[in-house]
């Protein structure tokens, strides 16, 4: 019996269905092919790209920081085939809840959760690469599990974790009022669980701000 696949979402690099795997509830995220790209380049490239996200993903999960689990990489179609995580994106949660002051307290421990895997994360060497409110799902348990490593990639690099740290930042001014004050607690947590590391990529993320600042007043 042929398997439904229902298209969710469509980006500039890949495809996203909810389907099934094994009957389960799957999410199956194709990446598709460049046609201004040589043939043969466009393989080795969108080959080489499912792999890291699939690493990425493992790498994660093994170090404890929730993930969707992995069920298939299809290298052939380029596609990987994952858990489909029930729950609602931060981002949603927080347009839901964050001018009810019965929230405040939970919304607190959420930015917590989210400093305290993101530190987890970077210690491992992991640099989610778009790092939003909307890629972080909340499970009914209060778990966050980060998805969408589509750009992500392994790198030791301070500059590396800092510009991480600013995209998930202008995310949040972009995105959600009062914005300052959630970012706050997420990266006062960070540099409590990155340790020396996170001194270092606190320092840098200050320059990467400033640089961020210069652009924009210039533009």
């Amino acid at each position: 019996m042929e398997v439904e696949s229902k298209l969710i979402k469509q980006g500039a690099e890949a495809r996203v269905f909810q389907t099934e795997f094994c009957g389960k509830k799957a999410i199956a995220k194709e990446r598709f092919k460049k046609p201004y790209r040589l043939p043969c380049l466009d393989e080795k490239l969108t080959q080489r790209r499912v792999v890291k996200e699939a690493r990425c993903m493992a790498k994660c999960s093994k170090a404890g920081i929730n993930t969707p689990t992995l069920y298939l990489i299809d290298n052939v179609n380029h596609v990987i085939y994952m858990e489909f995580i029930e729950g609602i994106t931060v981002k949603e949660y927080l347009r839901n809840n964050q001018d009810n002051k019965e929230y405040k307290d939970k919304i607190k421990v959420l930015m917590k959760e989210i400093g305290k895997i993101l530190a987890k994360m970077h210690c491992i060497d992991i640099i989610h690469g778009d790092l939003t409110t909307s890629n972080m799902i909340l499970r009914d348990d209060n778990t966050v599990v980060l998805i969408d490593f589509g750009l992500g990639y392994t790198s030791h690099l301070i500059e590396d974790k800092a510009v991480d740290l600013y995209v998930l930042e202008r995310a949040f001014l972009s995105t959600h009022h009062n914005s300052g004050e959630l970012f706050t607690v997420v990266l006062k947590t960070y540099l409590e669980y990155a340790g020396d590391l996170g001194q270092q990529v606190n320092k840098k993320f200050e320059e990467v701000r400033l640089r961020g600042r210069k652009r924009s007043m210039a533009g």
